[in-house]
């Protein structure tokens, strides 16, 4: 949902890798990214082609999952913003990938004719904003020392992608280059390689109805548990979080309306005081209720990199017991 250019290199891309891998391969000869052609005969068109369709079915599961695990940028972004992160990358990738081709054949006498196809070089850059601006939340931990998180199966097929050819690392480092050009507006590289607005409008006009999705449903399912208590737990955790997505967007609302900030302490009593196990009311005077949770500074960090701002960031971890999942999920719900 609202990821349309992410479900479209999702789709089309990989449809037609499939279909010159099985049905058509007379045509692969068409998107191989060869440099030596480029270079001498200067068929741009190559350029275009090789740089756009993987003929390799490992590449293409694994670029499609990342593209799949990105689409977050685009729904944060917009899509034209991030059509325009995507240009700029393919672009600069495509200059650095020459640039590096000549300097490992000036410096080790390697001489390089071509080089994996496929939509590579911006799937690699999007490391980058994935690296800075997506909060890094452990999940479990392996042997007691290894952690794992949010964002270590990204890095899993980033690196499986990376080990799938033997100069894919030239695409990789360029994207990278690329990426951390764009993202840090060197040059002003970001105005320079954009999507016009008409542009956007033609192709929201036209495209964005046939990849478009329908909204999500609001019911979330609940994972089962090996026993009876850790599904009432279960349960009773999802309860938490509706009550206070309700709440919070019934006071954001009204504060559109009225002005002022929310006094989420004074919204959210601790809702995880339940001593009943059979779901009989319980609550508890004023005077049983704790002092204000203590925030982390790491974490209101975390989520000021995403784009929001202190207060919202430290009210919306006071309100979710600390939790960065459930305060991100507020703040960009809300």
């Amino acid at each position: 949902d609202k990821a349309p250019l992410s479900k479209s290199l999702l789709l089309v891309p990989s449809a037609i890798s499939i279909l010159l891998t099985l049905l058509f391969q007379h045509y692969q000869k068409f998107f191989a990214y060869n440099l030596q052609a480029i270079k001498e005969d200067f068929q741009i068109w190559r350029l275009v082609c090789g740089r756009t369709i993987c003929l390799d079915l490992k590449d293409t599961f694994c670029s499609s999952l990342l593209i799949y695990n990105f689409r977050i940028f685009e729904r944060r972004y917009g899509s034209r913003k991030f059509s325009s992160f995507l240009l700029g990358a393919w672009t600069l990738s495509a200059l650095f990938d020459l640039l590096l081709v000549e300097i490992t054949q000036y410096m080790f006498g390697i001489t390089i004719n071509s080089l994996p196809s496929g939509f590579l070089g911006p799937v690699f850059a999007l490391f980058v904003p994935f690296y800075s601006s997506i909060p890094r939340v452990q999940v479990t931990q392996v042997l007691g020392h290894f952690s794992i998180t949010n964002k270590t199966l990204v890095y899993i097929l980033g690196l499986q992608l990376l080990t799938s050819g033997s100069y894919i690392w030239i695409l990789a480092l360029s994207g990278l280059v690329s990426g951390i050009c764009y993202n840090s507006s060197i040059l002003k590289v970001h105005r320079i390689l954009c999507v016009p607005s008409w542009v956007a409008k033609i192709f929201s006009w036209t495209l964005e109805p046939i990849f478009s999705s329908a909204e999500p449903a609001n019911e979330v399912r609940v994972g089962m548990g090996a026993t009876v208590d850790i599904q009432r737990q279960q349960r009773m955790e999802l309860l938490d979080r509706q009550i206070m997505m309700s709440q919070v967007a019934q006071m954001r609302r009204q504060r559109q309306q009225q002005g002022g900030m929310i006094n989420w302490n004074r919204l959210f009593p601790p809702l995880r005081h339940r001593h009943n196990a059979n779901y009989q009311d319980h609550r508890p005077s004023e005077q049983d209720t704790p002092p204000p949770t203590e925030v982390s500074e790491e974490q209101v960090a975390r989520l000021m990199e995403m784009g929001f701002s202190r207060g919202d960031a430290l009210e919306a971890l006071r309100a979710s017991n600390n939790d960065l999942n459930v305060a991100t999920n507020f703040l960009l719900q809300h």
